[in-house]
């Protein structure tokens, strides 16, 4: 029960906080790491190139899926099984599910719970409140949370003024945000980026996301 009255809170309510950055404030009151810093922004004011950026990066499937992607899952198994390397096939509502309510690293445990709170946000949520919520809560940048901070540090500017390619810059490093710049970004970054931009042309543009 107290499962689903966390999730039903969340369905109307904005979080201070979450449990990934509660934990990394913790930590750094041990360590030399940075605090953790985090603003809210509201789904309409945040740049419809950016959703986009953010679908097209991260889980082209979203609007139609249930939470988790199997076409992806059986990508990554079958990679890893031809180059011993294992890749993350996670939706964005099980980003969101991990990051609002569980902890950081790999355990069949943490991904038990990880299913349990996927299917809560799924059924419970609309998809554009899971988007609105990701976009909020997702690292994109060492310690950085949400597009909110993002956008402000990395170029000064509220977020429903982030061109294409600033949005596009920003979701390239989601799957790394602790190891790539947004600013500085590698030669891997700089692919990602023209792959991205190719992949929101294909969607269709930010009118993929209308149907929310």
């Amino acid at each position: 029960m107290l499962s689903i009255f966390q999730v039903l809170l969340y369905k109307w309510s904005d979080p201070i906080t979450t449990s990934v950055m509660t934990q990394r404030q913790i930590c750094s009151f041990f360590s030399n790491e940075k605090s953790p810093v985090f603003r809210w922004t509201d789904y309409d004011e945040i740049s419809k190139e950016f959703a986009l950026a953010v679908v097209a990066s991260e889980d082209q499937n979203f609007p139609t899926h249930f939470g988790f992607d199997f076409e992806q899952i059986n990508k990554a198994i079958e990679e890893r099984e031809e180059r011993r390397r294992l890749r993350g096939a996670s939706t964005i509502t099980q980003q969101v599910a991990k990051n609002l309510f569980l902890w950081e690293g790999r355990s069949f445990i943490r991904k038990g719970f990880e299913a349990y709170y996927t299917l809560l946000i799924e059924l419970l949520w609309s998809k554009k409140r899971i988007l609105e919520m990701y976009i909020n809560i997702a690292e994109m940048g060492d310690n950085i949370f949400g597009i909110g901070k993002a956008s402000k540090i990395y170029y000064n500017k509220v977020p429903i003024k982030l061109t294409r390619d600033e949005s596009v810059s920003i979701s390239a490093v989601l799957p790394n945000p602790k190891r790539y710049s947004a600013l500085n970004p590698s030669r891997y970054i700089k692919r990602r980026q023209e792959w991205i931009l190719n992949q929101m042309r294909l969607l269709g543009g930010a009118t993929y996301l209308d149907e929310l």
